[in-house]
């Protein structure tokens, strides 16, 4: 008799016992078999003790086949060189960290080690070791917590190491974020900045998650292979997935590295790869449907290559998000039948608004930080993910500015008594989706008019780009990106006559939540 489990095929045997029944892996010929315990270390020092309880149904993976540990805790499971053996963190515990807080849940299993490489990989592990076991320590876990979410700090030194320490991390000190997550792209192709980073990121205090970006690669390799050694020698695998609450979170690697026969210079693509997408299926087989998926990724899933063999994974599940980095500019994208989307609703997917900005470019600020302003016109900062069983909300934060800083609204520095019921008035709002309503009005009793959204260039940014100049008098900005968040209507709209003089002009926004946020700005008609 044969059982199928969760991608793999068990067949009777007599290698051990699973909960009193004896079945061992049919193990791939050149694989070895990773056996282990996964035990409650209440004591926390990473050694099954004798009084220490073994975990039943716990998740362990080889990062394609999910196996679920025994009544004794034992799992076993097929394990090739260069591949690592993780535990799939459940609920209510967490995993060993490092004094980074960097979660510690895997094995690699490299008994050479990495090839010799610019920045170090991976250390030789030697032969598979006998019992491979994982500690999990209890923890107390809400429904209702938050989470921190870094896109590309990308920093190319330790200056710009520097100016992350300084301009985000004080801000978050005493969070009360059960985790963080940065979307790839820790590094800036210098690897040597990742401790730094770690160092920096860790005197929060919480655990760290980290997502593998395009340029936390080795490069000095001719393929996808190579390519992540010395990530995979500090942060582990580059897929995994953990839960938190009754959320399942799911981080994924579609860096695809490469070298382009044409001019034999490196590249890459968005690509998640079949193995990892075997994972994935395995994975959310062990998932109820009513929980929320959260998808954590470095580019965004819209441009993948094999997306679509991600949307056939998700789109039946009713509670499935994603996010990403890697674009240096904020946006909700709503994912639909025009993308070969066949899901009933629109998939969501968040691109989050980047550490770096625009890769620490602009003008310096009183404290010597530039201020980095992104190609969509938004600040650079971080975002909060507050869940609530399904039930989720992403909030942006500014860097170095008040919370309630969400919007700049644009309108001429003077307006002519002749010409400004033709002038519009422009809202960019960082974190507003397109459905969102945004309004405004003239005066503290004026009567709401709903603003126009459009997609195009934020001016404020253009403003910007034209006025910072480098030496040679070329821009320290590149072009700006058209963006979804963008709101409009002309002073004429308001139905109000404006002598010449001050003004006060206000905009609300409205998300999906029904959260106000109000932003005001002082215009002047001339004479």
């Amino acid at each position: 008799m044969t059982t199928k489990l969760i991608g793999l095929h068990w067949t009777v045997g007599l290698a051990w016992f699973f909960g009193g029944t004896g079945i061992s892996a049919q193990t791939p010929p050149t694989a070895e078999t990773a056996r282990g315990i996964v035990f409650v270390d209440r004591n926390q020092n990473g050694v099954l003790d004798t009084d220490e309880q073994p975990l039943s149904g716990i998740r362990v993976s080889n990062g394609r086949e999910i196996v679920l540990t025994a009544a004794d805790g034992r799992y076993e499971i097929p394990l090739e060189v260069d591949q690592s053996v993780f535990v799939i963190k459940p609920r209510g515990f967490r995993t060993p960290l490092s004094e980074d807080g960097l979660p510690r849940f895997y094995y690699t299993h490299k008994p050479e080690g990495s090839p010799q490489l610019k920045f170090p990989g991976v250390a030789p592990s030697g032969p598979l070791p006998t019992a491979i076991n994982f500690p999990l320590v209890p923890q107390n876990e809400a429904d209702q917590f938050r989470a921190i979410m870094f896109g590309d700090p990308q920093p190319r030194n330790i200056q710009e190491v520097r100016y992350i320490a300084a301009d985000i991390i004080p801000e978050l000190i005493g969070t009360d974020a059960s985790f963080g997550v940065t979307l790839g792209d820790i590094a800036f192709d210098d690897l040597s900045t990742f401790k730094p980073l770690n160092q920096a990121i860790g005197v929060l205090g919480i655990p760290w998650y980290n997502v593998l970006g395009n340029h936390d690669l080795n490069f000095d390799v001719p393929d996808r292979k190579h390519s992540t050694e010395t990530f995979q020698s500090i942060y582990g695998p580059t897929y995994y997935s953990y839960d938190y609450g009754n959320v399942h979170f799911v981080v994924m690697d579609n860096i695809n590295y490469f070298i382009d026969p044409a001019t034999a210079n490196g590249k890459y693509n968005a690509l998640f790869g079949e193995r990892q997408l075997a994972f994935l299926k395995n994975d959310l087989a062990l998932v109820p449907a009513d929980s929320l998926v959260v998808l954590m990724m470095h580019i965004p899933l819209i441009g993948a290559v094999d997306r679509q063999e991600v949307y056939r994974l998700i789109e039946e599940r009713p509670f499935c998000v994603s996010i990403s980095g890697h674009t240096h500019y904020h946006e909700h994208r709503f994912i639909d039948a025009a993308d070969g989307w066949r899901g009933k609703q629109p998939h969501h997917h968040m691109i989050n608004v980047t550490v770096s900005g625009s890769w620490w470019g602009g003008n310096r600020d009183e404290r010597g930080i530039p201020h980095a302003m992104m190609s969509d016109g938004a600040p650079n900062g971080y975002s909060i993910m507050a869940f609530n069983h399904h039930n989720y909300q992403l909030d942006f934060y500014p860097a170095g500015r008040a919370p309630s800083y969400q919007m700049d609204v644009v309108l001429p520095e003077k307006i002519p008594a002749s010409q400004w019921k033709d002038l519009p008035v422009i809202a960019n709002v960082f974190n507003a989706r397109p459905q969102d309503r945004v309004e405004a009005r003239i005066g503290h009793d004026g009567s709401w008019t709903v603003m126009e959204n459009y997609t195009g260039t934020a001016p404020y940014f253009v403003e910007v780009r034209q006025r910072e100049l480098k030496p040679d008098g070329t821009p320290m900005f590149g072009e700006p990106h058209a963006t979804n968040h963008l709101w409009r209507v002309n002073l004429g709209a308001f139905g109000k006559e404006l002598p010449a003089g001050h003004h006060l002009l206000q905009v609300r926004w409205t998300d999906d939540q029904g959260r106000e946020t109000l932003a005001n700005k002082v215009l002047m008609i001339s004479e």
